[in-house]
């Protein structure tokens, strides 16, 4: 197929605002294969890249109407759709891996060492003084090693929110430290 000039770009785009399925399959055919050769530098896996390259075209289909020549290329637009469906599907694996990761034996000895060295500096009793949704935050993050946007997927809350609770939670306890430390 020879490249298409910005015009005939357009009106192609017009076509799938349109709901035009003729013009869906031509921009499957332009584009998966390119799509697709940058899923695969991302993900390293045929057929993981495969079902990501659907993904990728559905949310296109869907998202059309979202498109905005002024910010950028058509190409761009779908390169960045494709890049993000990669990259969350790497993490929504690499979660998965850590949740059987974190059920298993090994991960039980972890906690209790990271509690038995927190226990001796007296963190945790000062992590029990914080509000509930707070000390949440801590125990996940820093007890348990999550991210905070893993803990947002957990807890299925905004990872603005994760962030905010957390630095709430971080600013009581450098404020109880400075105390701890002053009286010693």
């Amino acid at each position: 197929m020879e490249p298409l000039n910005n015009i005939e770009i357009e009106a192609l785009v017009k076509r799938l605002k349109n709901a035009d399925q003729a013009a869906f399959a031509e921009v499957y055919d332009r584009y998966s294969g390119a799509l697709n050769g940058i899923i695969q530098r991302i993900v390293h896996d045929d057929e993981a890249a495969q079902d990501i390259l659907q993904d990728t075209f559905v949310k296109v289909w869907k998202n059309i109407q979202s498109y905005d020549s002024s910010k950028g290329s058509f190409f761009t637009w779908m390169l960045n759709i494709a890049r993000n469906t990669s990259i969350d599907s790497l993490r929504k694996l690499k979660k998965e891996t850590k949740s059987e990761i974190h059920n298993g034996e090994i991960s039980v000895g972890l906690s209790e060492a990271v509690h038995q060295n927190v226990n001796t500096i007296g963190l945790t009793k000062l992590v029990d003084k914080l509000p509930e949704e707070q000390k949440k935050m801590i125990e996940y993050i820093y007890f348990n090693g999550y991210t905070q946007q893993e803990v947002a997927d957990e807890l299925d809350m905004p990872l603005g929110t994760v962030k905010t609770r957390t630095r709430l939670a971080m600013r009581e306890l450098r404020k109880w430290f400075t105390l701890l430390v002053l009286w010693m």
